[in-house]
């Protein structure tokens, strides 16, 4: 079985044009940044979130060393401000949810807070865009925020991929169609 990593990079390379805007809702060490900056191409633009510095500079850093950090823009605030910072007509959003591997495991996202950030994403979305988040149940806090999220996916008619295990990793998806 794939990881949900690895599925959501291959749903969202499928979506994503050269030239569009890709958001990174949780930019973490700068994996989903990255992927996304090789779909835009120089001509796009990424938008990255995070709310802790680390997470910021370890993207920074990451993007650098790929020759990508031009077509980047890199916010160290919570994804709930998407809104403020990208214009509607993305093609895609990724969350990874949970907390920073390597970081501070007391620090995760929260799920209020995501809830309200994966409304702001709905609403940036072009037609045809597409929402991917991977939960991360299994450490404090998790397990509630992946059921909540997959309850918000379910009633909006998304998909919900299933684990590999009970309490693994696992990733929605909610595509725009008008």
């Amino acid at each position: 079985m794939k990881r949900p990593t690895q599925q959501a990079h291959e749903i969202v390379s499928g979506v994503v044009k050269e030239g569009e805007t890709g958001v990174d809702a949780t930019a973490g060490n700068g994996h989903d940044s990255l992927f996304l900056a090789g779909l835009v191409g120089e001509s796009g633009r990424v938008v990255a979130f995070d709310v802790q510095e680390a997470a910021i500079e370890s993207t920074r850093r990451r993007l650098e060393d790929a020759g990508v950090a031009g077509c980047i823009d890199l916010w160290c605030e919570s994804h709930i401000r998407m809104a403020e910072r990208v214009e509607p007509g993305v093609g895609a959003v990724m969350f990874n949810l949970g907390y920073l591997p390597g970081g501070d495991h007391a620090r995760i996202t929260r799920t209020d807070e995501t809830l309200r950030a994966l409304e702001v994403a709905v609403g940036l979305l072009r037609t045809s865009g597409i929402l991917t988040v991977v939960c991360y149940p299994g450490h404090p806090g998790g397990d509630e925020e992946a059921a909540a999220v997959k309850a918000w996916v379910e009633a909006r008619g998304g998909q919900v991929f299933p684990q590999a295990r009970k309490g693994a990793p696992f990733l929605v998806v909610w595509e725009r169609r008008l």
